[in-house]
This record gives C-alpha cells, sequence and structure tokens, in this order.
C-alpha cells in the first residue's frame, strides 16, 4: 500500500500539512475534500516529493520514499495529475505518450479507448487543445506510465458540464479497471462520494473527519460545517 505517516510539510519553511497520517490500499479511491486553502493540493506535492517535507515519512509498496526527488517516485509507481494538469504546450498528443510510456497494462491504446477524443488530436499540439482535452491528456499521461497510485488534484476543476461528464465517464473506467489505486482530491463532495471508497475530509493542514460514503448522508452538517457552509 501507499502509506503516509505523521507528514509534516509545506514550501519555504512553512507548515501547510501538520502531523498527517493515511495510507492508500491496492485498487482502492480515496476522496479527500475540504475547503480552499487547507493544504489538500500541498498533501498530494509533498507525496509526490515536490514539496518540502519537514518530519514524517511517505512509502509506496513497503519502501521508503521520503528522501527520493520526484522522477524517483515516479520509477516506483507513483503517478500525478496536477491541478495546473502541466502538459508541454509544444508537443503534440502522440509525442506526450511516446515520452511517458512505459511497458505495462495501460498502452497507447488502451488509453485512446478510454479518451476518443484525444485519437482525433493526435497530432494536435497541446496548446491548442481546450482545458478540457487537456485534462485528459494528463490522466492519459500518467496512465501511461503504468504507475500503481495515482495522486489527481481537482480534475473537474473549470472544466464546462459537458466536459466534466466526459472526464468522469474516462474516470469511472481507470477506478473500477483495478489497475491503479487513487488518492482524489476533489473540491465536489458528489463526485468525491461517486468514486471515493473512503472519504477524508481535511481543514488547517490536518485529518479533521473519515466516512464511507454512504454515511455521508448522515454526517452531512458536520461536514457543510467543517466546509464552512453552515454556522
Amino acid at each position: 500500500m501507499m502509506k503516509v505517516e505523521n507528514l509534516v510539510g509545506g514550501w519555504a519553511g512553512t507548515v501547510i500539512v501538520e502531523d498527517l497520517s493515511l495510507e492508500v490500499r491496492p485498487g482502492e479511491c480515496v476522496s479527500v475534500v475540504g475547503r480552499n486553502g487547507v493544504g489538500k493540493s500541498t498533501l498530494l506535492e509533498l507525496i509526490m516529493g515536490r514539496a518540502s517535507t519537514y518530519k514524517g515519512s511517505v512509502t509506496i509498496g513497503g519502501q521508503d520514499v521520503t528522501k527520493d526527488p520526484a522522477h524517483a517516485r515516479s520509477w516506483k509507481g507513483l503517478g500525478y495529475v496536477p491541478q495546473s494538469r502541466e502538459v508541454f504546450r509544444s508537443l503534440s498528443v502522440r509525442e506526450h505518450f511516446s515520452i511517458a510510456v512505459r511497458p505495462g497494462t495501460w498502452t497507447e491504446e488502451r488509453v485512446l479507448e478510454v479518451f476518443p477524443g484525444l485519437a482525433a488530436r493526435i497530432d494536435s499540439s497541446a496548446g491548442k487543445l481546450s482545458g478540457g482535452e487537456q485534462q485528459m491528456l494528463a490522466i492519459a499521461r500518467c496512465l501511461l506510465t503504468n504507475p500503481r497510485y495515482i495522486l489527481m488534484d481537482e480534475p473537474s476543476e473549470g472544466l464546462a458540464p459537458v466536459v466534466v461528464d466526459q472526464l468522469l465517464e474516462a474516470m469511472r473506467v481507470v477506478v473500477n479497471s483495478g489497475d491503479v489505486a487513487l488518492l482524489l482530491v476533489e473540491q465536489r463532495i458528489d463526485l468525491a462520494v461517486e468514486f471515493g471508497d473512503r472519504i477524508i475530509v481535511m481543514d488547517r493542514g490536518r485529518i479533521v473527519h473519515q466516512c464511507l460514503p454512504d454515511e455521508v448522508g448522515s454526517d452531512y452538517g458536520e461536514i457543510a460545517e467543517m466546509f464552512g457552509l453552515v454556522g
């Protein structure tokens, strides 16, 4: 499993995530929710090795990767779809695939079956793609590295509803495949509940609540208060 223990970290000496522990089992999807600014994205950056860890540890399949740079964590089975997508605007979809692909069950043919819209844009540069297409490219590129665990940061943000529907249909295929585990940061509770096997609520850099998806209804008042929606 992927395991985070007593993690403390942030940026430039500032602590954003404080004494946080969680685990993601193989094939599982864990959804992380919380209001803006509570440290959700920083948590993913810490696990990926792109933010500064001050204390605690991150292990992947029993291997301690706490001191490893991001590229080494990638080779050990960790994939990342950042909130900003971070595609290379001058490279085509095909070129993105060619630099990412590693041996495994996720091949170019398979990702194009999941994201058929990319097949028609295979020779287009990423800079000419729509926001939704760039998000699909970012996920497809990640899958082609054949990770065991994927960190995904708010994939639906800023997209038109029809595009979100297309993206979610593709994500259902990925989640239901059982090939990868997913740590999903999502602002929308409905999406977090749909995909998550477990729901984690963050506030001020800590986990303040955990529940199963079918428990969210009974816990909604408490969760809404954590989001600042009531009170």
